[in-house]
């Protein structure tokens, strides 16, 4: 028979752990990834007009970006301090450990390139683009948009797959270091 476990202050306090801490901040990181990326997105997408859409995106992005490279920070070094085969085979992605490490890091690095370089570059062309819309009178896949709509139309497109393929480069990486630590555990953290 199995014994009964009694839940006390002290037991519950023994709760606050680093494992504790990694595995709320993971959950958070995965959750937050999820939501904004399949769920929440999708719903503003289908329900706001276009330009709100935008401009909401626009705001709720770079404070994505910024907790998701915090928490993928946050477990990449958690990870690498109790792990300590990460900085000795560093170079060597075949050990397990430092395959872990790297996942986080590919979050945090996918993150990043979003949050400083492609999302505020894709922002910028979505401005200019509501900007000519306006001057234009014309949406912009109305035909007999100018060249020039035309150009931004492109650009746009391009850097908008490309922050998206960062962001989900972001959430595949993440599902595998879940499934890992899910199935394997967070070994000696």
């Amino acid at each position: 028979m199995a014994k009964v476990e009694l839940l006390t202050v002290s037991s519950a306090l023994q709760l606050f752990s680093l494992r504790g801490v990694y595995m709320l901040g993971y959950s958070w990181l995965f959750g937050m990834s999820l939501w904004v990326t399949f769920i929440g997105g999708v719903i503003a997408f289908k329900s706001l007009p276009r330009q709100q859409f935008g401009a909401l995106q626009h705001r709720t992005f770079p404070i994505y970006f910024a907790i998701s490279i915090g928490l993928s920070s946050g477990l990449l070094s958690l990870w690498t301090f109790s792990h300590p085969n990460v900085l000795e085979h560093a170079t060597n992605p075949q050990v397990a450990d430092v395959a872990q490490a790297y996942t986080l890091g590919a979050i945090a690095l996918s993150q990043l390139a979003n949050s400083l370089v492609i999302g505020p570059m894709t922002s910028k062309t979505m401005f200019q683009r509501h900007k000519l819309e306006k001057s234009e009178g014309k949406s912009y896949n109305e035909a007999g948009v100018s060249d020039e709509m035309k150009a931004l139309n492109s650009k746009f497109a391009r850097l908008h797959g490309y922050s998206s393929l960062a962001n989900l480069t972001a959430v595949i990486a993440c599902i595998f270091h879940g499934l890992w630590i899910g199935n394997k555990g967070l070994g000696s953290l």
